[in-house]
C-alpha cells in the first residue's frame, strides 16, 4: 500500500511538472488570427489584429512588410502600437526605381507580445514609399486568448 501511495504521489508530482512546460515553438495557445494591408500605392499600409474582446489579450507573433522600389529610394520608420511595453520601431526602406523589388522585413517574435490591455488592437503600420512606390503590403499574425 506504501508502495503505491509512493506511486500516486511520483506520478502527480510528474504531471504537475510537466503542465509547467512552456508550449513547443510554432504551436499557439489560442485562437490563430492575421491580418493585412492589402496592396497599397504610395500610401500608408496598416494591418490590424482584432481585439479579441471582453477579458480577451491579442498577440502579435511577427509581421513581414513587403514592397516594390519608389521612384527615389526612401527609408521609412515601420511601427507595432498598443503592445504591453510599448511602440516597437522598425527601418525599412524602399528601392529606387519603381516596381523594382525590395527585399522583404520579416520579423518573428519568440514568445509572441500581448497588447497592453484586454480587447485591444495590435497595429502594424508603414508610412508610404513615396512617389512611384505601386505595391507595399505589411502583414502580421498572432493569437488571441
Amino acid at each position: 500500500m506504501k508502495r503505491l501511495a509512493l506511486a500516486l504521489l511520483f506520478a502527480l508530482a510528474l504531471s504537475s511538472a510537466s503542465a509547467q512546460v512552456p508550449p513547443t515553438p510554432g504551436t499557439t495557445q489560442g485562437v490563430p488570427i492575421t491580418a493585412s494591408s492589402g496592396n497599397v500605392a504610395a500610401a500608408t499600409a496598416t494591418a490590424t489584429l482584432a481585439a479579441g474582446g471582453a477579458n480577451r489579450i491579442t498577440y502579435i507573433c511577427g509581421f513581414q512588410a513587403t514592397a516594390g522600389g519608389a521612384t527615389a529610394a526612401a527609408v521609412v520608420t515601420l511601427t507595432i502600437t498598443n503592445l504591453v511595453t510599448g511602440t516597437m520601431s522598425f527601418t525599412y526602406g524602399a528601392n529606387t526605381g519603381a516596381g523594382v523589388p525590395t527585399a522583404p522585413l520579416v520579423v518573428p517574435f519568440t514568445p509572441c507580445l500581448p497588447a497592453n490591455a484586454a480587447n485591444t488592437t495590435i497595429v502594424v503600420s508603414m508610412p508610404s514609399l513615396g512617389t512611384g512606390n505601386t505595391n507595399a503590403t505589411v502583414s502580421a499574425w498572432g493569437f488571441q486568448r
